[in-house]
């Protein structure tokens, strides 16, 4: 007997158009962060507001819920807008999707 996960992403969720700018954004995201956190319950990517602005993170955020909606997102604006934070974060599992997912180096 086989379990299935439930972090499975609706591709259907986003439109031909919506998927092919939301692939761009996410290579953005992905080769532009900083610094990478492992967080309790996710991970925290943090960039450069210089290179990724809020706007793209949040066009990004309103995309991915569609598409995976287990996640939890959260967008910070800190040391004095000189960081750009974006947390993702969900059920027990969901660190182990995001490593797979997002291709992120295992610890």
């Amino acid at each position: 007997m086989t379990t299935e996960s439930k972090f499975v992403c609706n591709i259907s969720a986003l439109k031909p158009v919506e998927r092919a700018h939301h692939k761009q954004l996410t290579e953005k995201l992905i080769g532009s962060q900083t610094k990478i956190v492992e967080k309790e319950k996710g991970y925290e990517f943090q960039f450069n507001p210089s290179i990724v602005t809020i706007v793209e993170l949040a066009d990004w955020v309103v995309a991915e819920s569609k598409c995976c909606p287990f996640f939890d997102f959260r967008i910070d604006l800190e040391r004095e807008a000189r960081l750009i934070c974006l947390r993702l974060t969900g059920d027990e599992g969901v660190k182990q999707f995001i490593l797979s997912e997002f291709q992120l180096p295992a610890k």
